[in-house]
């Protein structure tokens, strides 16, 4: 199973807490205007890796504390990352995802929804210019939320991660 990526960094300090593996999907239907990876948002092959060279890579750096999906969007290769995230998981490390899509929306389609049963935290919402906060710890634009997932399934409504 191969993800279409546009890049990783293998330790960051600003895309969730403590030092995190981010991994960026390639390609994003969302195209918002004054977006941070304009160049992710295209639909076509970057670079592929399987699932099982992303968790090599992930095991040659015991030091993280989570794993961080962004984009692009990974939500447009939700099969193949939940798969990622879920051996993520067995790992014990957390899950943090990117995503233009609101849970709501990501609640409602099954492909969407079974990687989202597989994140910790969720900064959802598409970027908005007329909202940007370079303030804003985690996000760029006011109307994006930092989404405890797992809380929100369990309640069955939208929980707001406590920073």
């Amino acid at each position: 199973m191969n993800l279409n990526l546009g890049g990783l960094i293998e330790e960051s300090l600003v895309d969730g807490p403590g030092i995190r593996l981010v991994i960026f999907a390639q390609g994003c239907k969302h195209q918002c205007p004054g977006c941070f990876n304009e160049e992710l948002q295209a639909f076509e092959t970057n670079t592929l890796m399987t699932v099982e060279e992303l968790l090599t890579k992930i095991d040659q750096l015991p030091h993280l504390s989570g794993v961080t999906l962004s984009g692009g969007d990974p939500f447009e290769q939700a099969r193949e990352f939940a798969s990622l995230a879920k051996e993520i998981k067995k790992r014990n490390l957390s899950v943090w995802a990117y995503t233009g899509y609101y849970y709501e929306e990501l609640e409602q389609e099954p492909e969407k929804r079974q990687l989202l049963t597989q994140i910790d935290v969720l900064v959802d919402g598409p970027f908005e210019m007329d909202k940007k906060d370079i303030t804003l710890p985690y996000r760029g634009s006011s109307n994006q939320r930092i989404i405890d997932v797992q809380q929100s399934l369990h309640k069955g409504k939208v929980i707001l991660y406590e920073l």
